[in-house]
């Protein structure tokens, strides 16, 4: 060891401070996804697929812009498939930074996730044949967004995360007003106030990173 390093005087307590939150933040940037991967492609997914319900299948049955009853469906669940590999993608890559309880915990999360949905399809593929269009519309959406706001409540209450936890209770409660003011509302309501509520809900995320906010402190 070179004598001169033996010579150099300690750190004050104020460069060590900055050393042990640099190297805080760089392990946060491994081992922490992008909270914007994880829930702005849902949310966009939401925006746009809602949106489209609500022109197909407006409020007192009016049809604002003509397209086939199928395509609402097919772009929701294509934009929700899309969202699904990007936030799988950059959650597996995460994952692999940690092992452990964590580790798996977040495996088990996201099977719940899959098989939760596909479930739901297959019941409600099943049933919505036997209502009216409306209805089956509603029920499709309604059952869509109630499960989604309590998978996310249930993670927020796994890992702790008051945001996750939070944006779950901000979806269930959108998706009942939407039920109350029926078929078309709650398409147009879920697409503004949910899709827009997970956009937010990213942004908060991402700003409380502990990277984002060592960069804020040294502009100041």
């Amino acid at each position: 060891m070179d004598e001169a390093d033996d010579d150099r005087p300690p750190l004050d307590p104020a460069e060590s401070l900055r050393l042990i939150e640099r190297e805080r933040s760089a392990t946060a940037r491994r081992i922490i996804p992008d909270p914007r991967l994880l829930l702005w492609p849902w949310g966009i997914a939401w925006l746009i697929g809602f949106t489209v319900y609500f022109l197909r299948f407006g409020p007192d049955g009016r049809v604002i812009v003509d397209m086939p009853e199928w395509l609402p469906l097919v772009v929701l669940l294509a934009l929700i498939f899309i969202a699904g590999m990007i936030t799988g993608f950059v959650g597996g890559r995460a994952a692999r930074q940690v092992s452990g309880p964590t580790s798996r915990q977040g495996r088990m999360y996201g099977f719940t996730w899959g098989l939760a949905f596909s479930g739901m399809i297959t019941v409600l593929s099943r049933i919505s044949e036997l209502l009216p269009t409306a209805q089956a519309t509603l029920l499709w959406t309604g059952t869509m967004t109630a499960l989604t706001g309590a998978l996310h409540m249930a993670g927020g209450a796994i890992w702790n995360d008051r945001t996750m936890f939070r944006l779950g209770a901000w979806l269930s409660v959108v998706n009942v007003v939407g039920v109350i003011l029926g078929p078309g509302w709650h398409a147009l309501v879920v697409a503004v106030a949910g899709g827009g509520g997970m956009l937010v809900a990213g942004l908060i995320s991402w700003l409380r990173l502990p990277h984002v906010t060592e960069g804020e402190r040294a502009r100041r």
